[in-house]
């Protein structure tokens, strides 16, 4: 099977800053159409907007996805674009820490509704998307259906880890996953596979914005991940990479650890992101 996505047309959420973009610019980079998604249009303009106007590679779309009339003018402007859609990275997702004891500031809600039902609206319409697309190239060229797309989430060690102050986050996490096994399954007979990535030790936007404000955290995680450091988001790319490819063409919902290890031995007395 081949690492190749050269010719795919992909969607990547979050895509104006941090994780998002590298994954976004990366996909480009191995020869993918890619529509960097966000709701920051000013950053999205100083990060894309030059290329975005060109023919070419790139396109940018601004809007809150969490409404579904966004979700599907971000799907119809993709197709007017690239006339299809092979590969969904979800990568749009907000941290914020939790009050436990505070309805009013536990972020659940919140954090549901960004991590979990924007991911899985936008999954369930790229899908429906993805199927008609399939049936039209079966109608035009009599080819079987094979594998037809690839649906990407992102997640983190907060899913399996427990921080008292990450209630919110952990729980939009751990659904995130669930989400990803339950759509794998159901979307398998149709072709589209269904994967995430938990990410620990990864310089996430976030993480960034952490460290800038608490740079003691730095050597507090590389202390308690056995290989040292913190990932770029490029390393991160790469392995939503392999998930875009064929070359993960018997891979569906797997939950994918990038963490450096961390995972096996911290007890998350770091801050995880």
């Amino acid at each position: 099977m081949s690492f190749s996505i050269s010719g795919k047309t992909a969607i990547v959420t979050g895509a104006a800053n941090g994780i998002g973009l590298a994954i976004a610019r990366h996909l480009v980079d191995k020869g993918a159409n890619v529509m960097f998604a966000d709701i920051d249009e000013a950053r999205l303009e100083e990060e894309v907007g030059t290329d975005a106007r060109a023919e070419g590679p790139v396109r940018m779309f601004a809007g809150d996805l969490r409404e579904k009339l966004t979700i599907a003018n971000l799907l119809s402007a993709t197709i007017d674009a690239f006339d299809r859609v092979d590969v969904l990275v979800n990568a749009s997702r907000q941290f914020s820490t939790s009050d436990v004891l505070d309805p009013e500031n536990d972020c659940v809600e919140a954090l549901l509704d960004q991590n979990l039902m924007t991911a899985l609206r936008l999954s369930q319409m790229t899908a429906k998307r993805m199927i008609q697309r399939a049936a039209k190239d079966r109608s035009d060229e009599g080819e079987g259906q094979g594998v037809i797309g690839s649906i990407i989430n992102l997640s983190s060690l907060a899913a399996t880890r427990t921080q008292a102050n990450l209630l919110g986050y952990s729980i939009s996490c751990a659904a995130v996953e669930q989400m990803t096994r339950s759509l794998a399954v159901a979307l398998a007979p149709r072709g589209i596979r269904v994967n995430a990535v938990a990410f620990g030790s990864v310089m996430s936007a976030s993480l960034q914005a952490a460290l800038r404000d608490t740079p003691d955290w730095r050597p507090a995680i590389e202390t308690c991940t056995p290989l040292g450091r913190i990932a770029s988001a490029d390393e991160l790319a790469e392995t939503v990479h392999f998930l875009a490819s064929d070359a993960s063409a018997f891979m569906t919902g797997q939950i994918l650890t990038l963490d450096g290890g961390r995972g096996l031995v911290d007890a998350v007395v770091a801050s995880a992101h």
